[in-house]
């Protein structure tokens, strides 16, 4: 005999409350304690010399990002939304500029571009990786493109190969985007390793975490000096350095302090453990739902590894029969946390429909260096909007702590529904065209 469903006056499948993230243990403990003991809370001074670099937790942690993903520089940053637009200044991208980016992600990615004074355009994506397409990419190029920012969404790499292929053609920089895919691996390089320059988030919700934060990494010996400028209050900071050579360099405080440095640090030493539970998890979970009708699970491209930030699944409503807000409800209902539609596409925000962002004037889409005439248009990347209105389904329950028998309550509760869809078809009766 079938249960009736929790959101028709039912019980719950999952009754107690996931196990939390991100999990601080005695390794986070033991290296804070040590940084407390020193006093030291900050290393940084803005002046050339050892200190310009920062104190020894915020060293060590960058010295151990560069030998994991073998890269000559790693940079911490106080977040990844500084170190995106760190990478993009470094870059000498600024007024007249343009970048072609994803809609389809965390603001920032966009709004980076925007801090340098240069113009976001945004061009759709894959409607199986959700990463941008290149050959949309390759549609966006215009004479004032300078850089492809990739944004390595939900934990798989983008098609580098394509990607790369249209940037050597147009002589562009490529800024990956890996907030979302510390450990993701295409075709036998982590990402992050792959274009000019990277950038890794550790935000409170990521796999690792110092809270906020975020690491930049490259192996181009002008990026990584222009990034450690900009970070560190650089303007003053090139006297000092005796560098003639470098004068357009606008400095921030995008410094990282020591406690979030220790506390990075005893994270990052868990990135392994951590991204081979999620995709323990995620492979479990696919295995269960891959035979629902309506239901695709998340894909993966034989030459990557996915690290599952969230699990994404694209949902049919006319297969199922239902919409995917009321599948969606019913799943909550069960207590299982589960989204629709992920982010809105982002030129669909006031900013951009009404293209202004410094002042009053329009700035930069009004700047005199602009030349172009960029659209933000509703329709401007249809598969993005299709995914966020329609067709995407997320949860970020695949991960540490949780284990298989966690996962075994989001299984029954696809069950639960899909057996009781008769009954939700009636609350959705002429929803569905």
């Amino acid at each position: 005999m079938k249960s009736k469903l929790a959101l028709l006056g039912g019980g719950k499948i999952r009754k107690e409350v996931f196990p939390p993230h991100p999990i601080i243990g005695k390794e986070e403990r033991k290296e804070v304690l040590e940084v407390l003991k020193t006093g030291l809370l900050s290393g940084f001074i803005a002046k050339a010399g050892d200190s310009f670099l920062g104190g020894p937790k915020v060293l060590q942690l960058e010295k151990e990002f560069g030998e994991y993903f073998n890269t000559k520089y790693a940079m911490a940053v106080n977040s990844a939304t500084a170190g995106l637009h760190a990478a993009i200044a470094s870059a000498g991208i600024g007024p007249g500029d343009e970048v072609i980016v994803s809609p389809y992600t965390m603001s920032a990615s966009a709004s980076s571009i925007l801090m340098a004074n240069a113009i976001p355009v945004f061009a759709d994506i894959q409607d199986d990786i959700f990463c941008l397409n290149p050959d949309k990419v390759q549609e966006a190029i215009s004479p004032r493109t300078k850089a492809i920012l990739v944004v390595h969404l939900f934990g798989h790499p983008a098609d580098m190969d394509a990607i790369l292929s249209v940037a050597k053609k147009y002589n562009l920089i490529v800024i990956e985007d890996c907030a979302q895919s510390p450990g993701a691996v295409y075709k036998r390089k982590f990402v992050g390793t792959i274009g000019d320059i990277a950038v890794f988030s550790l935000n409170q919700h990521k796999t690792i975490t110092t809270g906020e934060g975020g690491v930049i990494v490259t192996n181009n010996d002008e990026l990584a000096e222009k990034a450690r400028l900009i970070r560190n209050h650089g303007e003053v900071v090139v006297s000092d350095m005796n560098r003639d050579d470098i004068v357009n360099v606008l400095g921030w405080n995008y410094r990282m302090t020591e406690l979030e440095a220790a506390v990075g640090i005893a994270q990052f030493r868990k990135l392994d453990k951590l991204t081979q539970s999620r995709i323990e998890l995620a492979d479990y979970l696919t295995e269960k739902l891959s035979n629902y009708e309506g239901i695709t699970t998340p894909v993966v491209y034989p030459d990557s590894k996915h690290v599952y930030f969230v699990y994404s699944i694209k949902y049919d409503e006319k297969e199922v029969g239902i919409t995917r807000e009321l599948f969606v409800k019913a799943l909550n209902a069960e207590g299982i946390s589960f989204g629709a539609g992920y982010v809105k596409p982002i030129y669909l925000e006031p900013l951009y429909q009404k293209k202004i962002c410094y002042g009053r004037n329009g700035c930069p889409f009004t700047c005199p260096y602009y030349k172009g005439k960029v659209y933000y248009n509703k329709g401007l990347c249809p598969t993005a909007e299709k995914l966020y209105e329609k067709e995407l389904m997320l949860t970020g329950l695949c991960r540490f702590p949780l284990t298989i028998r966690d996962i075994e309550d989001v299984v029954r509760a696809f069950k639960k529904i899909f057996d009781n869809i008769d009954d939700l078809k009636v609350l959705n009766e002429g929803e569905i065209k």
